[in-house]
């Protein structure tokens, strides 16, 4: 019996949500897109894990059974 309130206030949710269009200040967006992309290099946050802890691959121990 109650759902019928529930189901209107997320239909007026989700409405808002779907017509919402905040404004954009391009220029900071620009400028935090172009500030580190270039200088900064992209490593592989498991590198560090696995020469700490010597990990192998898996696929070596798994062709032997």
């Amino acid at each position: 019996m109650g759902r019928g309130r529930q189901k209107a206030k997320h239909t007026k949710v989700a409405r808002e949500l779907k017509y919402f269009s905040p404004d954009t200040n391009y220029s900071a967006l620009e400028r935090e897109l172009s500030n580190g992309s270039s200088t900064q290099v992209e490593q592989d946050p498991w590198a560090e894990y696995a020469e700490q802890h010597g990990a192998e691959d898996d696929d070596e121990g798994s062709a032997t059974r």
